[in-house]
C-alpha cells in the first residue's frame, strides 16, 4: 500500500492514472476510519480502478478550536483498517501545508443558501473550511467519482454544489449512513463516548425513526414539541437543534406539502461531543 505526505508525489501518482485512462475513485476522511468509511471504500473499490483515500484533519472546518486539538489522529491503524480491503489503495495523509500553503484560510463560497441553514447556523465558517478543503483534493486527486456519507446530508449537498460553482468533472455519490446494531450513526467521535454517553446515544436514532413513522399523520409543529420531550429530561444528552426540511433547499418547514421530498435533522451534545443524524422521511 502507498502512503504518500507530498502533494506532488500523489499528483505525479494521479497523472500515470490519467494517461491509461484509469478511473479514480476518491475517499476524502479526517481518519480515525470506522466500518463506515470502509463501506465507502468498499464501494469506491467495486467501481473504479483505482481508490485513492484522503486522510486529514482540515483546521479551517473547526469552528471550535477544542474540538479540533480532541480529533482523533490514527494515521497508523487508519492505513492497516484500509490494507484489509485491498493493498492497492493509496492513502493521501498530507499536512496542513502542504494542502494550503503558508496561508491557511478558507474561500468565501455562496452556495445557494445551502451553507445557512442548520449546522450553517451553530457552525459559523463551517462549509466555507469544508468547500475549500474539497476544492484542493478535487485539484489534487483529479478523481472520476467522489463518495460520502449521507450522514452528513447537509454537506453532500454543498459538495454537489461545490462542484458545480467550480465546474469539476468529478460525480459525486451518496452513500447510505452506517450504523451500529443500536442505530447510532457510526462517527469517528463515537470513540470518544462514555459508556454512559453510548447507552443513551440510541435514542436520538429512534427519535427520528419515531418522527419517520408519524410523520404522515402528524404535524411539523407537533412532531418538533415531541421530540424536545424526548431530550427535556435525559441527563446524558442535550438536543441542539431538530428540523424537518425540503431535501431540495435544506429549508426549514412549519407545514408539509404535497409532492416534497423531506428529512429530518438533528443535533444532539453528549457532554461536549457533538453527534448528528438525519433520516428520509417521505
Amino acid at each position: 500500500m502507498q502512503v504518500y505526505d507530498k502533494r506532488l508525489d500523489i499528483e505525479t501518482s494521479v497523472a500515470a492514472f490519467k494517461k491509461d485512462n484509469k478511473s479514480i475513485g476518491f475517499v476524502p476522511t479526517m481518519g480515525a476510519l470506522h466500518q463506515g468509511h470502509l463501506a465507502l471504500v468498499e464501494r469506491a473499490i467495486a467501481e473504479n480502478t483505482v481508490v485513492i483515500v484522503s486522510i486529514f484533519v482540515n483546521p479551517t472546518q473547526f469552528n471550535n478550536s477544542e474540538d479540533l486539538v480532541n480529533y482523533p489522529r490514527t494515521l497508523e491503524s487508519d492505513v492497516k483498517l484500509l490494507s484489509r480491503l485491498s493493498t492497492n489503495i493509496i492513502v493521501f495523509a498530507p499536512s496542513p501545508k502542504e494542502i494550503y500553503g503558508n496561508e491557511m484560510l478558507s474561500t468565501p463560497y455562496n452556495f445557494g443558501g445551502l451553507e445557512n441553514e442548520m449546522e450553517g447556523k451553530f457552525r459559523p465558517g463551517h462549509f466555507d473550511g469544508v468547500g475549500t478543503v474539497l476544492k484542493h483534493l478535487f485539484e489534487i486527486v483529479s478523481p472520476t467519482k467522489a463518495y460520502f456519507g449521507e450522514k452528513d446530508f447537509q454537506q453532500l449537498q454543498i459538495v454537489k454544489k461545490l462542484v458545480e460553482i467550480e465546474k469539476m468533472a468529478v460525480q459525486i455519490i451518496g452513500c447510505t449512513i452506517y450504523r451500529e446494531d443500536t442505530g447510532l450513526a457510526l462517527s469517528s467521535r463515537n470513540k470518544r463516548l462514555s459508556k454512559e454517553q453510548m447507552a443513551n446515544a440510541p435514542l436520538i436514532y429512534q427519535t427520528l425513526k419515531q418522527v419517520k413513522k408519524d410523520f404522515g399523520t402528524k404535524s411539523v409543529t407537533d412532531l418538533s414539541n415531541w421530540t424536545l420531550d424526548q431530550f427535556k429530561n435525559n441527563d446524558e444528552l442535550k438536543l441542539e437543534y431538530f428540523e424537518i426540511a425540503k431535501v431540495s433547499d435544506l429549508k426549514s418547514i412549519t407545514r408539509k406539502r404535497k409532492n416534497t421530498k423531506y428529512r429530518a435533522f438533528i443535533a444532539v451534545f453528549a457532554g461536549e461531543i457533538r453527534l448528528i443524524d438525519n433520516i428520509a422521511l417521505n
